[in-house]
């Protein structure tokens, strides 16, 4: 095998092994409203404490991986993230259960940060793109058989199983990519604090950079606002599913693959920003489809949703390499930064219209941070050599 299949066969494990845990609980909401007696509302911090875990890690990941280097950070975070998923199988309270889901997310930028570091690092050009669409496709399917496998585990043999399975899948990912990954050829250490402190400086007054971490706010939290809250509205009538409906639901997440991988073509021939444009079009589309009270139209709706947000994420993922030259594992860290804490207030500020507004009000909200997604593209800039 060559080491160019090598990485994009052990980066898109990556995606799966941090999507796999990353969402998994939305599948099992009500199964923890009906074992912990505990409303809805605060059973959804099993879904924002890791990104919260996440958003605090991810600078001084960078950091640390901008020192030590990338594989040995990715497989043994992988390898470290199996003990608290078996914990949570464990958990006799929603509080238990919230410190290791906590436990989770200190893992996770170990995973995600440092491979889109290290694929800045191995890949140029329209490889770059590629391999980060592969990323990102590998992201798509775990975040997609996270939901569904926690679903219909869930229903038929309790929740505490779901995390079994997840920990199984996890642990196998961790060796593939052991196997696979070629250690770093183009890792450029930053030996110095002062040289860490002025490579953050220089990210942060680094336009095209703080525009793509904008995008990946408002992608991060469309997306867990949406699939999030949507198990709200699918747990009632005229709906009514069950957990394993809901994480069949989750069906939908498959069709980013395909979408992905167009976009990351369609990229090289347009550029990045038409294509995250065409990508926000169709979740705009997708959106009001939400709001019909027919299942096939919300299946529909969440599938172009999620078609749009992921394209959105491959051409934020890739650009950070264009955007930056130096010191990319930090610059990856603010970036996952301020996606988590994207994602972290898209699973608590769409609460506050909930209540009032119902799913409306956030689907309204998800407008909002489409629309700064789209203002934020216009700073991007890139020559053709740089796609």
């Amino acid at each position: 095998m060559t080491p160019a299949r090598g990485i994009a066969i052990a980066t898109t494990l990556a995606g799966i092994c941090t999507y796999l845990n990353m969402y998994a609980t939305q599948a099992m909401l009500p199964s923890f409203v009906a074992d912990f007696g505990t409303s809805l509302q605060r059973t959804t911090l099993t879904v924002t404490l890791p990104l919260l875990a996440v958003a605090l890690l991810a600078p001084f990941v960078g950091a640390i991986s901008d020192r030590l280097g990338r594989k040995r950070l990715i497989v043994g975070a992988a390898f470290v993230m199996v003990v608290p998923t078996l914990l949570c199988a464990t958990a006799g309270s929603l509080d238990a259960l919230l410190v290791w889901r906590f436990a989770q997310g200190i893992m996770l930028p170990f995973i995600f940060a440092v491979t889109v570091a290290y694929i800045g690092d191995e890949c140029e050009g329209a490889e770059m793109i590629r391999v980060t669409g592969s990323y990102a496709a590998g992201s798509i399917f775990g975040g997609f058989t996270g939901r569904f496998l926690s679903g219909i585990v869930a229903e038929f043999a309790g929740w505490r199983m779901s995390f079994v399975a997840l920990a199984v899948i996890t642990v196998l990912c961790a060796a593939v990519i052991a196997a696979l990954l070629p250690r770093e050829r183009n890792f450029r250490p930053v030996t110095s604090v002062q040289a860490t402190l002025g490579a953050y400086a220089e990210h942060l007054r680094n336009p095209r950079l703080l525009a793509t971490c904008v995008i990946g706010f408002g992608m991060l939290f469309s997306n867990v606002a949406l699939f999030t809250y949507v198990n709200f509205v699918l747990i009632e009538p005229p709906f009514s599913l069950t957990p394993a409906q809901l994480g069949s639901v989750f069906g939908v997440y498959l069709v980013g693959l395909v979408t992905t991988t167009i976009a990351s073509r369609v990229a090289v021939r347009i550029g990045r920003r038409a294509t995250l444009a065409v990508g926000l079009s169709l979740s705009s589309v997708g959106l009001v489809l939400t709001l019909l009270p027919l299942l096939p139209a919300v299946i529909v709706g969440l599938a172009c949703v999620t078609a749009g947000l992921m394209a959105a994420q491959a051409m934020s993922l890739s650009y950070i390499g264009v955007a930056v030259r130096r010191a990319r594992s930090a610059a990856v860290g603010i970036y996952v930064t301020i996606f988590y804490i994207g994602g972290s207030l898209g699973g608590i500020l769409p609460g506050l219209v909930w209540h009032a507004l119902g799913w409306p009000g956030v689907v309204a909200a998800i407008y909002v941070a489409v629309a700064l997604m789209f203002v934020a593209s216009l700073f991007w800039r890139e020559a053709p050599a740089a796609v």
